[in-house]
């Protein structure tokens, strides 16, 4: 028979090390228990989170600026933020450092804001005779990626003169400023001529960066090629040219499970047959192509594999004057995040390889991704491909697959 609780004879339990003392109402488990620890954390767990601590309302502007573009949780925060911040803060506050990480934010997260933008080329001509390459570099990328050209009249005459003083004392930043001059299609004549010296190259060959600034001077060789018919001054050597992108760019492979290749690849084949599209094949002088095509005279999907895929380059003078016939259309997958964010305009690199590709020859048709994610199924993107290749004329027998 059970005793009652506090009956002579009965024995109550003794409280371990680390626990607790209960109350009326009680239970009495170790603190450190995994029954207490459990609940610990299911009650953190439904606690709301809390919001980021607000920024000192003490801090002057530039400091309000440079707090804000240092905090981790900094992405959550709206831009206007950054432009209320930066109009409050005096000349005086607005430090290189500063400067730097709001172009650098901006150009990591593809905001394309005019104030912002306009805000730092301005720094950049005020400040000319106290920054370097090495800083200048930093401040010019975002105008670039950003496919911005600033209203800043000084702008373009400002970074030939600090290009004309540093080109020698930095390489690699040289040469990176002229990739963002690149991008925006405002290279100066004068500093080519330097980087493609034989001192400069010379200079570079044996270094660290060497190989990535060759990259660039053949990126830049080809936009002189291209875009500067009236440059008649030094140029890359031949056997200085390397590929200018031997692979797909990071932002694509790290987005590759977000990408509309896979299905467009799938529809293509269906539609054409695997003999009549190449994918991600690079053309000369090293831009990849996300699907390439060959056409007849007569507007017929011919095999690739039949086919030279490539057109010559540099590209000849009279184009009439080759014996290969066969237009090359190259679909281009315009993603998400080929573009500046919460606008249309494309990221200076991708602008510029479909430029370049263009002037090369090739037929371009985007894909663009408001209309890939509108289709419903392989069926509708079936639909959706074979409309977009009749537009421009093309003709195929029956489908395959």
């Amino acid at each position: 028979m059970r005793r009652p609780r506090g009956e002579p004879g009965s024995r109550a339990p003794r409280p371990t090390e680390g626990a607790t003392c209960a109350g009326p109402g009680e239970s009495c488990f170790p603190s450190d228990g995994p029954l207490m620890c459990a609940l610990e954390q299911e009650r953190r767990f439904r606690l709301p989170l809390k919001p980021p601590p607000p920024l000192p309302s003490i801090l002057r502007g530039g400091q309000r600026l440079e707090a804000a573009l240092s905090c981790p949780r900094f992405q959550r925060r709206p831009q206007q933020h950054l432009i209320r911040s930066l109009a409050e803060a005096r000349p005086e506050e607005l430090t290189p450092h500063v400067m730097v990480l709001l172009a650098q934010h901006l150009a990591r997260h593809r905001l394309r804001e005019p104030q912002l933008l306009e805000a730092i080329a301005h720094f950049l001509v005020v400040q000319e005779a106290q920054l370097n390459s090495k800083v200048v570099q930093k401040l010019v990328l975002p105008f670039g990626r950003l496919n911005y050209v600033p209203l800043e009249q000084q702008f373009m005459p400002c970074l030939e003169r600090i290009l004309a003083r540093e080109a020698g004392v930095a390489p690699l930043a040289t040469v990176n400023i002229l990739m963002s001059l690149c991008q925006l299609q405002c290279l100066p004549f004068q500093a080519l001529h330097f980087v493609f010296s034989p001192g400069f190259i010379n200079h570079i060959s044996g270094t660290p960066h060497a190989l990535i600034v060759r990259r660039y001077l053949s990126l830049l060789d080809t936009a002189v090629e291209l875009e500067l018919p009236g440059y008649r001054g030094a140029r890359l050597p031949r056997r200085q040219q390397v590929p200018i992108f031997p692979q797909p760019l990071i932002t694509d492979r790290a987005r590759c499970k977000y990408s509309h290749k896979d299905i467009v690849a799938e529809g293509l084949r269906q539609l054409l047959g695997e003999e009549k599209y190449r994918q991600d094949l690079t053309v000369p002088p090293g831009y990849s192509t996300d699907f390439l095509l060959c056409v007849s005279s007569c507007g017929s999907v011919l095999p690739v594999r039949a086919q030279d895929p490539f057109l010559p380059y540099p590209p000849r003078s009279c184009p009439h004057a080759t014996r290969d016939p066969a237009q090359r259309v190259v679909l281009m997958l315009r993603e998400r995040w080929h573009f500046c964010r919460d606008g249309r305009v494309l990221l200076g690199s991708r602008a510029l390889r479909e430029r370049h590709l263009g002037l090369m020859g090739y037929q371009l048709l985007p894909l663009p991704f408001e209309e890939l994610e509108s289709q419903r199924g392989l069926p509708q993107l079936k639909s959706y491909l074979r409309q977009k290749l009749q537009a421009l004329g093309l003709r195929w027998g029956p489908e395959g697959g």
